[in-house]
């Protein structure tokens, strides 16, 4: 089965075509796809679940579907090259330049196919931390009727997600990647800090277009950057 699914081959994305990629990450119930709803309305990025495409392909009653139901049942991760062909696809049918990939990656191998397949370096990785009492209290009462989320699957979801998913945060976070917000309180609440973070990326992304396409104000920001440069090393 696994030779079936590495022949679904999805061509790369065209050269030249600028794409902004956020990771969102978090436990089962952390909150993650409520913020990238809120995300999205904010700030127009198209959202991808990782979960959800490899649902959908489930429903698709093909090869490849029956494998990524069978690994679901079991608690256990679907190969990395499975779901990153399946962000691939999506990327390239959207039409969008901004993207919020939701539960990714959530390891090593996820983040290693990942870096081989579609290799865009993500803007930043937002972390949902949320207790795991408070993620499991709001599975049991979302009620959205999907069969995998009995006790025993959840438990083994977190198991996977705190055992797999640690390696990826302290990766990212080396990297000064890592944006953390407490998950544990009111949506509202949450979305306060996480639309923070993305203003703060928008802004950086004005001063660097504007720097590209005005020459003085080009050498201006690399003046200042020179003199804070100098400070930090002095202090």
């Amino acid at each position: 089965m696994m030779a079936d699914a590495n022949k679904a081959y999805v061509g790369p994305i065209p050269s030249g075509k600028k794409i902004k990629i956020v990771f969102v990450i978090g436990g089962p119930g952390s909150g993650k796809g409520t913020q990238c709803s809120k995300i999205v309305n904010q700030f127009g990025y198209t959202h991808l679940s990782a979960g959800d495409l490899l649902r959908e392909e489930v429903k698709s009653n093909t090869e490849q579907g029956t494998m990524i139901q069978n690994f679901m049942h079991e608690g256990k991760l679907v190969p990395s090259d499975v779901s990153v062909r399946l962000l691939l696809k999506a990327i390239l049918a959207s039409g969008n330049d901004k993207f919020l990939i939701d539960g990714f990656p959530r390891n090593e191998e996820n983040r290693e196919a990942y870096e081989k397949i579609i290799n865009i370096d993500p803007e930043f990785v937002l972390l949902i931390d949320c207790s795991r009492e408070e993620m499991e209290r709001r599975i049991l009462h979302r009620n959205q009727g999907r069969d995998d989320d009995n006790m025993d699957t959840i438990r083994r979801r977190f198991q996977v997600f705190q055992e797999s998913t640690l390696p990826v945060i302290q990766h990212y976070e080396k990297m000064g990647k890592l944006r953390r917000v407490d998950g544990t309180r009111n949506p509202d609440m949450v979305f306060e800090d996480v639309k923070a973070i993305f203003e703060q990326l928008n802004t950086q992304a004005n001063q660097v277009s504007i720097a590209q396409t005005n020459p003085f104000k080009r050498w201006f920001l690399h003046l200042c950057c020179g003199c804070f440069d100098m400070q930090d090393r002095r202090d």
